[in-house]
């Protein structure tokens, strides 16, 4: 029997799957519980039995259809050798790239250091067994992975150097879609039946730089993940032209965010749409919710389309209003 997802994307309109985009995370009091006693947010991501944990909780409280493990993008800059760490009120603290280490790892060591995740997938998979649902693996992009590494920390507000194509930049893409596969390989074997790839920085480049930092290197993994017979999802944030995404990168899903009309993503684009609801909304009332999240339910209805933000689900979050943003999509969707 297929998934939501999986019915989704071969055309079957029974219902509308739903999950959220850091579904797994800091709006709730479990997760809270957990994050108090565990202040190395890297050793808590590799601590299988809590990241599991951290992964079924939003499934338990609301039942998505999905659930995406509990992890980070910046696990593979970490287990390529470079140090990382996340400061309160700052986010994540990268060390300076060493090329020496950069270039002496290896894939044994690579999936060593990453085996928790797997464990936590393979755990995650077992207990969801029962229920049909997808477990989602992610990678964070090239481009953005990229960002993080150089700069050392999030580019928010503008605070990004610009990288000129020269062969320093063009060996660390290398490295990183050759390292960025074996991860996506390891998370696949290891019961992952979806790899959404997050681009989450994409929307900083100018239109004349996406081929070669955002088209090219999503487009490999892309294929890679179709190799492996299993389901991409892409999510460039911030981009302008979608429908050119899609005709360079051939998802098999793509993830819109809330900048973007809906309906011009619905007139332009062909296969399975993902997301869009600002994420802000949640923290309005609930009219607010219903008539928005009731505006992609109609813009996208007898389309293949999957529930979801725009983005993250934001800390300040209600998990109330999540359990009625649930009931509003499965109620409009007759579920």
């Amino acid at each position: 029997m297929n998934t939501l997802i999986q019915d989704c994307i071969n055309n079957k309109f029974s219902k509308t799957p739903i999950w959220l985009m850091r579904q797994a995370g800091r709006y709730l009091p479990e997760f809270r519980s957990i994050r108090e006693k565990n202040q190395d947010f890297i050793k808590l991501c590799l601590n299988t039995k809590l990241s599991s944990q951290i992964t079924i909780q939003p499934i338990t409280r609301f039942d998505f259809d999905a659930a995406i493990v509990f992890s980070d993008i910046l696990l593979v800059p970490y287990a390529l050798g470079q140090q990382v760490s996340f400061k309160k009120d700052f986010g994540p603290n990268l060390q300076k790239i060493d090329l020496k280490i950069l270039n002496e790892v290896k894939k044994e060591s690579f999936l060593k250091k990453l085996n928790p995740v797997y464990e936590t997938i393979k755990e995650t998979k077992t207990k969801l067994s029962a229920n049909n649902k997808d477990t989602i693996g992610f990678v964070g992009a090239p481009w953005t992975l990229l960002l993080y590494m150089l700069n050392r920390k999030s580019p928010k507000g503008g605070n990004f150097n610009v990288f000129q194509k020269d062969k320093f930049v063009h060996d660390i893409m290398l490295k990183l879609d050759k390292f960025l596969k074996i991860h996506i390989e390891a998370q696949i074997k290891s019961g992952a039946s979806i790899i959404q790839i997050f681009d989450s920085w994409a929307g900083l480049l100018p239109e004349k730089d996406l081929e070669y930092f955002v088209y090219k290197p999503i487009k490999s993994l892309v294929d890679f993940i179709r190799q492996k017979e299993s389901i991409s999802i892409c999510f460039p944030r911030n981009i302008n032209n979608y429908k050119k995404f899609v005709e360079n990168v051939n998802p098999d899903i793509v993830s819109i965010d809330y900048n973007i009309d809906p309906s011009t993503i619905r007139d332009t684009i062909d296969i399975t749409v993902q997301g869009g609801l600002d994420p802000k909304i949640l923290l309005q009332n609930k009219d607010i919710v219903r008539n928005e999240v009731t505006k992609y339910l109609k813009t996208f209805d007898k389309k293949r389309y999957i529930f979801n933000l725009g983005h993250g689900v934001l800390p300040d979050t209600n998990p109330d209003m999540v359990k009625y943003l649930v009931d509003v999509v499965r109620s409009f969707s007759g579920q």
